[in-house]
Parts: structure tokens; C-alpha cells; sequence
């Protein structure tokens, strides 16, 4: 009984809660990664790979519906889609298909969070993120226009603040 008390103990005290600003959370790489070439697939069945966005600069965010940091911030993810979806920022919102009975269950919990403007997709067991080290969530992946992994931004956001909108315009500028 005592480990577990103990256990219990070291995650209340390591595990990060609450959210943080994204720029104080993000790792911007030396030199760009490729992406995993597993495919994820779009709310209409369409089938991608990270990489298809070229062009574009992307954030990858993963999620799951039963994280608490990433319920909360939808709403802010669906502001910050609405003001940068027609300047060459794209936003994937990817959790893993398993979590899903169906795409209108997926339509009406992001509905009900405040999210129902932005596009998702479905990680098909997990293999996208696994392939990026990506174990906990909210975790967003930045990827240039030239389809590479610049960076990653740990934690939930603000996303629909003043700062981190134009933050991201900043390294979607300086990164490409």
C-alpha cells in the first residue's frame, strides 16, 4: 500500500496541471524531422498523411476526449481556427480512432465543447503518434510548409489569445 501511496504522491507532484502558454511550452527544432508516413483519416473518410499538407503550415494537435485540459481548450482551438484559416495555417485536431464510436459522436462532443467549426481526424491505433514519442496530450506538432516537423508545443493554450495566434503567424513566417 505504501508504494502506491508513494507512486501517487511523485505524479501529483510531477504531472503538470493546468495549462500553459504555448510559447513558454514550445521546442522549436535545430533542423526539421520528417513525419511518420501512417495515414490519418479525415471526418469524411478521406485518408492523409501528415506530410499531404505541404504548402501549409500545420498544427497537428493530439487529443482525447478524456483528457480534461483538452476538452477545455476546444473552444479556444475552434477561435484560433476561425482567425488563421485563411492565412496558410492549417489545424488538425487528431485523436486515436479507438476512442470513437462514430464520426457523429466525435461531431457532437466537439460540439458540445465549443469546437464545431474545426476539422478532425482519427490516428488509426495510435500509430501517428506513437511514431512521433507522443504519449500524453494536449500535444501539438508544428510541421512547415515543406511537410517537416519544426517543433512541438506541450500542454493546453490559449489558443484564441491576441499572443498566441500571432506567435504562431510569427513562426509560420520565420519557419515556413
Amino acid at each position: 500500500m505504501r508504494k502506491y501511496l508513494f507512486f501517487l504522491l511523485v505524479l501529483l507532484v510531477f504531472l503538470p496541471i493546468g495549462s500553459v502558454s504555448a510559447d513558454d511550452a514550445v521546442n522549436i527544432y535545430k533542423t526539421p524531422r520528417p513525419v511518420p508516413a501512417h495515414k490519418i483519416i479525415h471526418q469524411s473518410g478521406q485518408s492523409y498523411l501528415l506530410s499531404d499538407f505541404k504548402g501549409e503550415f500545420v498544427l497537428a494537435v493530439f487529443w482525447s476526449r478524456d483528457c480534461g485540459p483538452c476538452i477545455a481548450e476546444l473552444k479556444s482551438l475552434n477561435e484560433f481556427y476561425k482567425a488563421t484559416q485563411n492565412e496558410g495555417i492549417k489545424l488538425l485536431l487528431i485523436s486515436e480512432n479507438q476512442e470513437w464510436k462514430s464520426v457523429a459522436e466525435q461531431k457532437k462532443i466537439l460540439k458540445k465543447y465549443g469546437a464545431p467549426d474545426v476539422e478532425f481526424y482519427v490516428d488509426d491505433y495510435g500509430r501517428v503518434a506513437s511514431d512521433l514519442g507522443i504519449f500524453t496530450s494536449p500535444h501539438t506538432v508544428l510541421i512547415n510548409t515543406k511537410g517537416e516537423e519544426i517543433g512541438r508545443i506541450r500542454g493546453s493554450a490559449d489558443w484564441s489569445s491576441r499572443k498566441v495566434i500571432n506567435y504562431i503567424k510569427e513562426l509560420k513566417e520565420e519557419y515556413g
